[in-house]
């Protein structure tokens, strides 16, 4: 039997809507499983209209039911509210909206009615705005599955970026470093990376300051920090290496060196795996008892309604989504 996806349109506000839409375009879109947006249908036909897309909505409320053809959107409601997509606004309706078609979309998966779950981009402004309880999807995903170990992966062709930060202030990036968290960190990445299939994969852990720190002339987190943790990953047989100074590790790991870089915040690898290949970099969240995958960018309110947003990440995410699922 074919996998079935759940599809989230993300903020319906943002650029979401459109690439979901222009994906099912696209005739090489899907063929070996059944794709389900979660969303109202109504917004879907706002920009159905909005872009004159030839598309035809086919809602469903059972998934034994649910078909794909090329030319239809299979979509599962979620709760009826009176709502008119407003583009390139940030709103707390859009904010209450995205987080019910994710809520939904967990809830399903939950199930076992859908084998994973695709995202469109939510705007954490909005969430704010509409006092949802969480900043953004992976911190969804790992409170409504109850969730541990759960890690970001970034997939750029053969680059794979795991991050041990993610939304934090950059001035306490350095005072989040401990060696306990980061050896446990390097054993959660391996573990995923096993249950992806890589087996006895080699990580690469970047380093925080430039040039690695020249042994302290740059600052001493190398030293009283990173390279003790590498070495006790070690010695529980882990195979790591580093710290590796940041501005070589991510070409190495894109050379083959290594199968995956253990990045330390959320710039030092998004700016890596983005630089290498924005349209085609994937967001995968590890940990969870199904695959989730998502684009890469965010809601990109400044394009939204206009037409001209990409969907290639958002079919990369298709893609790995079927590649990874288990």
């Amino acid at each position: 039997m074919k996998p079935k996806f759940a599809i989230t349109i993300g903020d319906p506000n943002g650029i979401g809507p459109e690439i979901v839409l222009k994906s099912f375009l696209d005739k090489n879109f899907i063929d070996n499983a059944i794709p389900v947006v979660i969303a109202e249908p109504a917004i879907l036909q706002f920009y159905i209209n909005l872009f004159s897309y030839d598309l035809e909505i086919e809602e469903y409320t059972e998934f034994s039911n649910i078909q794909y053809k090329f030319g239809s959107i299979p979509c599962f409601p979620v709760t009826p509210m009176d709502y008119k997509p407003q583009p390139g606004l940030i709103t707390a309706d859009a904010g209450i909206h995205a987080f019910k078609y994710i809520k939904k979309a967990i809830e399903f998966a939950n199930k076992s009615l859908v084998d994973g779950i695709i995202t469109a981009p939510l705007n954490k402004e909005a969430l704010k705005l509409a006092n949802i309880p969480y900043m953004d999807h992976t911190e969804i995903l790992t409170k409504l599955t109850k969730s541990e170990n759960i890690l970001t992966l970034f997939v750029t062709r053969n680059l794979k970026i795991f991050f041990y930060s993610r939304h934090i202030e950059f001035r306490k990036i350095a005072d989040a470093l401990e060696v306990e968290k980061i050896v446990s960190c390097l054993k959660t990445c391996i573990s995923h990376l096993n249950k992806l299939g890589i087996i006895n994969p080699h990580i690469a852990l970047a380093a925080l300051n430039p040039h690695g720190g020249e042994h302290g002339m740059f600052g001493k987190e190398e030293i009283e920090i990173l390279e003790p943790a590498v070495k006790k990953a070690q010695q529980l047989n882990l195979k790591v290496s580093g710290p590796i100074p940041a501005d070589s590790v991510f070409h190495l790991a894109k050379e083959g060196v290594y199968d995956a870089v253990l990045s330390l915040y959320h710039d030092q690898g998004h700016i890596a795996a983005k630089t290498f290949d924005f349209y085609k970099t994937v967001s995968t969240t590890t940990g969870l008892p199904f695959i989730r995958t998502s684009v890469d960018h965010g809601t990109a309110m400044d394009i939204a309604g206009k037409g001209i947003a990409k969907e290639t990440s958002l079919i990369e995410a298709i893609k790995a989504a079927l590649k990874y699922y288990w």
